[in-house]
Parts: structure tokens; C-alpha cells; sequence
């Protein structure tokens, strides 16, 4: 996993910036319950997408574990941040009106997904949504493309468990009372990898890093064989779900 104290001050720039922010935000938007008044984006990064949820009577917090992260993230929010654990939420019961997780499920096992689930759930008030990215890096490689054709086959052989798939999200969240709630999409604008840019990726993926030595090299040699290797091919395309709190 990245060090993200280091590699905040060049989050935003090397993930698709202000133009796949907005994107995201926009996708959120659609989710959101009416009259939302308190938002707590939990892995909030540096708030690019979290200061585009605020609006006039709504308040949005953001929560990461990431004190660099938090730095660029505290003057987006009004200094409305805090340090903490997404199983571990420093806000009451029933005081929130919806949880984003935009960009935190693929980075956790299961078992950690699945209490923090429970813990978005528990800080829900009745009515309230939980908001995620699902399948994320399915769809990194999903896109098609003759880059996708070497790697997404791979990718998906080594990610049998996949813990924000849709049906496991959904899974988690009946377990806490949770029930599905609505989808939305939204570009990942500046997200398309070159052969060449995912070659020099590789080595710092964890699914990457499971691979047997052959079936590591094989694949390797297999996208350095692609032509255009400096050439991004398209952006995926990012599924958010929603799951709503009964009441």
C-alpha cells in the first residue's frame, strides 16, 4: 500500500485532478438523501471531493488515517477533519445523515471492509445512506483496450475475493441493517494507463506482487509488447452503490 503521508502533496495531480473530482462528486450527489445536513466522508484523502459536497446547511466531515493527507484536506473543509480509523469512527450513533467510502473499499480486506460497514451503519441515523466506489479496480482494467486484453484476465484470476464487489458490499451492509439504496457511475477523468505507465506500476500492486514468478513475467512481457506504449488508453468508467439505513 502507498505511503500517503508522502504522496500527498501529488495525490490530486496524479489521479485525474479537479476534472475527476467533480465527476466524482457529481456521482455522490445523485445518492444523497434530500435534505441531507451532516456528511462524514471517511478516507476523505486531501477533500478534493469532500469540499464539493458542501452546500449551504450541510456540514461534511473528513476522516483518514493519513495526518499528510489531512493537511491539504483541513482548509478545503474548514478545518472540519479528523484522524481516525474507518472501524473506528470518533462520531455518536444515529448522528449522520450519510458515509462516503470513495475511495476506500478496494484497499482493505474483507474483514476490514465488513466492520467498516458496520461502523458507517452504526453512525446512520434511520434513513441515512452509506455511499462507496464498488469494483473499482475491476474497472481499472475492464475498460476495453489491447491493454485490457493482457491484464484484466490476470487480474481478475488473482482477485477471486474482491472486497468491494457489489454483491459483497451489499452483503455487508444487510448484516448491519443496511439494504441497497441506488447506483451511480462517473468517469475516471486522467485515469487511463499506457502500457508504459502500468509497467512501471506493477511492482508496487498488491495483486500484482501474489503472482508466481512466471505468470509475473509472462504478463510483464506481454504489455512491454503492446504498441503506442506511451499511449493512455481510455478511462474507466467507476461504479458508486448506496445502501440505506432503515427507519
Amino acid at each position: 500500500m502507498l505511503d500517503y503521508d508522502t504522496e500527498a502533496a501529488i495525490y490530486d495531480r496524479t489521479r485525474g485532478g479537479e476534472e475527476r473530482a467533480e465527476a466524482a462528486a457529481g456521482a455522490v450527489r445523485i445518492l444523497l438523501p434530500t435534505g441531507t445536513r451532516t456528511l462524514v466522508d471517511v478516507a476523505c484523502g486531501t477533500g478534493i471531493v469532500s469540499a464539493r459536497l458542501r452546500e449551504p446547511g450541510r456540514v461534511v466531515v473528513g476522516v483518514d488515517t493519513s495526518a499528510g493527507m489531512l493537511h491539504y484536506a483541513q482548509p478545503r473543509l474548514d478545518g472540519r477533519v479528523v484522524r481516525a480509523d474507518a472501524t473506528r469512527l470518533p462520531i455518536a450513533d444515529s448522528t449522520a445523515d450519510a458515509v462516503l467510502f470513495m475511495w476506500l473499499l478496494h484497499l482493505v480486506g474483507a474483514q476490514v471492509a465488513a466492520q467498516a460497514v458496520a461502523e458507517a451503519a452504526r453512525v446512520l441515523r434511520p434513513g441515512g445512506v452509506l455511499v462507496a466506489t464498488v469494483d473499482k479496480n475491476f474497472a481499472m482494467y475492464g475498460v476495453p483496450s489491447d491493454l485490457a486484453a493482457v491484464i484484466e484476465p490476470v487480474h481478475r484470476a488473482q482477485m477471486a475475493e474482491n472486497p468491494d464487489a457489489p454483491a459483497t458490499f451489499a452483503g455487508f451492509g444487510r448484516l448491519s441493517g443496511l439494504e441497497p439504496a441506488g447506483e451511480s457511475t462517473y468517469i475516471g477523468h486522467g485515469q487511463g494507463w499506457s502500457p508504459q505507465h502500468l509497467l512501471r506500476s506493477l511492482p508496487s500492486l498488491g495483486w500484482y506482487q501474489q503472482l508466481d514468478d512466471p505468470t509475473a513475467s509472462d504478463l510483464s512481457t506481454r504489455v512491454a509488447a503492446l504498441p503506442d506504449q506511451d499511449r493512455a488508453r481510455p478511462d474507466p468508467v467507476y461504479r458508486v452503490a448506496s445502501l440505506r439505513k432503515a427507519g
